[in-house]
This record gives structure tokens, C-alpha cells and sequence, in this order.
């Protein structure tokens, strides 16, 4: 089995424009259109069996539209291959409320994205979204490190991680982008080995340029094969995620790239579904 813990999709009639939109900030290329059904083509191409999908909230008033169409549309879209995940903004009120509300109707997880909510992720106001949320046993999972649509600073760095981890002891915390993107030698050195969980999300393989632009300012900023396995082992394969990021990178590329690296034929079975089957645990799948 293959489980993509990280991809995103965009309201149908506004998928491809938001896509279009965020690829040309970011000079990237998308290999979907950001619908749902971009999604599932791409997973029936691939063959990952689940992708779980991440939305990100930019505003509090998004929070509980949003959420409330992840509960509704939960089990359609789990019969498709599609596990749904809620999203919390830090300046949403009764942020208690919701994620419970979450937990009630068998949501297993958040998504906060400190550079699109620019915010730190140390700011009191996500440690207690993060807190709130392991309180109530639901995963959360957070971009880490530099974000390449909003490359002004790191909004969520690996000293803000560690500092999360000391004072809310999260059990169960998902660093996207291998712990921090752009940042893999503090991940190393100072992140490998804590009480969270990586996923690989846009952290290997070419970065494509977007047709429309001439700039490739990122392209050799991923991790080699090398390094990607070294880090792997360091932290630990137990708890390491396989993700893509989509539509950001191509999931049939990603699947070949991770099944063609040396890790052992039971490395692969974690990474690819194991950990993430425990992690959401069995209600995610029913």
C-alpha cells in the first residue's frame, strides 16, 4: 500500500487558477490542476492507494466553511482514496471548539501553514492550536521551514520546532518538507531523532520550472538521493512519511525515485504506508 501524507486540492471551479496563480509566485510547475479529480488521476497513474488531503486556511473566516466541508464530503471522499484533513488559523476565536468538533466527526488531523498565516510557529496562539490539538488526539501536520511563494523569512524553523516540542510535547507532529525546506543540515544536526514525524513532501528530485517563467531559482536546493537517506535513517524510517506535495511534484516520479533508492525492503514498507497507517490510525480508513 502507498499513502501520500501531504497533497492539496482547490475548489473545482478555481482550481486551476489559484494553481496558476501560486506556480507562477513560486516558478514551479504544477502537475495537476488542483481538483480532486486531478488528485485521484494522478494517484490511479501512480498507484498510491490514499493521499491525504491538506487544506490551508489564509484567513479565520475560511476555518469553519472549510472544516465543515471536509466533515461533510469525509466518507464519499475516503471512497475514492481521499483522506480529508481540517485546518486551523491562529486568529480563529473558539479554535477548542473546532478541533473537537473535528475530532467528534472523525477528522484525524490539522494543517497551520506559518508562512501563508504569518505567524512564528512559537507564537503562543499556535502552541495552543498545537497543544489543543494532540489534547484531543488529532495529528498536526505544519509546512516547516523556508516556503519558495513566500521566501522572505522562516517562518517555521527548527529552533520554532524545538521549542514547540519542548513546551507542548505534541504526540503527534508532522514536520512537512523532511523538517525544514532549505534548512537540512540544522535538521541534522538538531531536528533528527526528536518525537516527531517527517514527510518527504518537495524535499527530493528536480524542482520543474514553470513554462511561463524563465526563473529556476530553486533548483538544486532539494536533497540529493544520498542525503535524503542518510537524514532518513538518522531520524528514523519509522518515522518518516511519504509525500509528495501535490500537484507541486509528480506522484508516479516520486513513487519510482523512493522505490529505486537503497533503503531495505522493510524502510520502504514504512515509509511508504506503515507509519502512516499507524499514525491515523484505523477510524481514518472507515
Amino acid at each position: 500500500m502507498i499513502i501520500d501524507f501531504h497533497t492539496h486540492t482547490f475548489p473545482g471551479k478555481i482550481s486551476s487558477k489559484v494553481v496558476r496563480k501560486l506556480g507562477m509566485a513560486a516558478h514551479i510547475r504544477a502537475y495537476t490542476d488542483g481538483s480532486m479529480e486531478g488528485l485521484t488521476a494522478s494517484m490511479a497513474l501512480a498507484g498510491a492507494d490514499y493521499s491525504v488531503n491538506l487544506p490551508v486556511m489564509t484567513s479565520p473566516e475560511q476555518v469553519e466553511k472549510i472544516n465543515s466541508s471536509m466533515i461533510q464530503h469525509r466518507e464519499s471522499l475516503l471512497s475514492q482514496g481521499i483522506i480529508a484533513f481540517g485546518g486551523m488559523h491562529p486568529d480563529y476565536p473558539d479554535y477548542k471548539k473546532e478541533i473537537r468538533r473535528l475530532r467528534e466527526n472523525h477528522i484525524a488531523g490539522i494543517k497551520i501553514h506559518p508562512a501563508y498565516q504569518n505567524i512564528n510557529l512559537d507564537d503562543i496562539r499556535m502552541l495552543r492550536i498545537i497543544d489543543c490539538a494532540s489534547e484531543e488526539g488529532l495529528i498536526t501536520l505544519t509546512h516547516a521551514g523556508m516556503d519558495i511563494g513566500i521566501y522572505d523569512r522562516n517562518y517555521c524553523s527548527v529552533a520554532h520546532i524545538l521549542k514547540v516540542i519542548d513546551e507542548v510535547h505534541p504526540e503527534k507532529f508532522v514536520l512537512a518538507h523532511m523538517g525544514n525546506w532549505d534548512c537540512w543540515q540544522e535538521v541534522e544536526q538538531d531536528l533528527a531523532g526528536a518525537p516527531v514525524w517527517l514527510d518527504t513532501a518537495f524535499s527530493i528530485g528536480p524542482i520543474a520550472k514553470n513554462p511561463a517563467t524563465d526563473e529556476t531559482p530553486y533548483e538544486e536546493m532539494n536533497l540529493t538521493d544520498e542525503d535524503f537517506i542518510r537524514l532518513c535513517r538518522k531520524h528514523g524510517t519509522d518515522h518518516i512519511l511519504f509525500a509528495t506535495d501535490s500537484p507541486w511534484q509528480d506522484q508516479a516520479d516520486y513513487i519510482s525515485r523512493i522505490k529505486s533508492m537503497s533503503f531495505t525492503d522493510t524502510e520502504k514498507e514504512h515509509i511508504f504506508s506503515e507509519n502512516a497507517v499507524a499514525l491515523l490510525g484505523k477510524d481514518a480508513f472507515r
